[in-house]
């Protein structure tokens, strides 16, 4: 469960990205985070994995305060929390199989347990028989899988996908809507942050649209709810 009670953060040029946000995100929710450009969404997901601190309030994930979390925990947080983004954040000299094995390497997993969890998500994602390619040599789509799996390699409670159709034509998107589909089926917590009006609008999710930082909706099975 994921849980914001007063949150606010509040920038440098006392701007409020978020302002008093109150929320709570079941286990095994699939939700759309809406909003115009600027609204507030990113630094609303970034507060989940720590990248960004509030300035007041707390969270609360799976029970646990992060809001003052010491530095030095973090890392363990975020073994916990899968991120996809938009723009896939490979690294290009390493194969698709080695992406996804250095998010276990850095936690020092046996290199059995490695090359065994690698594969099974790589099946997850269709890309089996892509292990050995490098990122260039994939299209979009693959590497959004790619990005996927590695988010998702170390069996994490929650993955928050930031704009992952934003690159990506419109067959494509779908592709990896389904896969964020069917790892939510598992039992994954999904949070997604998108401006994708077809998907949100055809794939009824709960949605928490964010407007100057507040939440202006928040509807079971909702729509996009803007024109772009």
């Amino acid at each position: 469960m994921i849980e914001m009670m007063n949150v606010t953060k509040t920038y440098s040029n006392v701007v409020n990205a978020l302002n008093n946000i109150d929320v709570i995100i079941e286990k095994g929710e699939f939700v759309y985070i809406v909003g115009p450009s600027g609204a507030g969404k990113s630094t609303f997901i970034k507060m989940i994995y720590r990248e960004e601190k509030p300035t007041s309030g707390t969270i609360l994930i799976h029970g646990s305060d992060i809001t003052n979390l010491k530095e030095n925990r973090v890392p363990y947080l975020r073994r916990k929390i899968g991120v996809v983004f938009q723009d896939f954040k490979l690294l290009p000299k390493l194969s698709v199989f080695e992406n996804i094995a250095f998010a276990l390497e850095v936690i020092e997993e046996p290199r059995d347990i490695i090359r065994k969890r690698v594969m099974e998500v790589l099946d997850v994602v269709n890309l089996k028989n892509k292990a050995r390619f490098l990122p260039q040599e994939l299209s979009g789509g693959e590497q959004q899988r790619v990005s996927i799996a590695r988010a998702i390699v170390n069996d994490p409670r929650v993955v928050i996908a930031d704009e992952p159709t934003g690159n990506l034509d419109p067959d494509t998107s779908w592709e990896v809507m389904a896969t964020l589909e069917d790892i939510n089926r598992h039992g994954t917590t999904i949070l997604m942050a998108t401006h994708n009006r077809e998907i949100v609008n055809t794939v009824k999710k709960r949605v928490i649209a964010i407007e100057s930082g507040r939440i202006v909706r928040d509807e079971l099975r909702g729509g996009y709810g803007y024109e772009r």
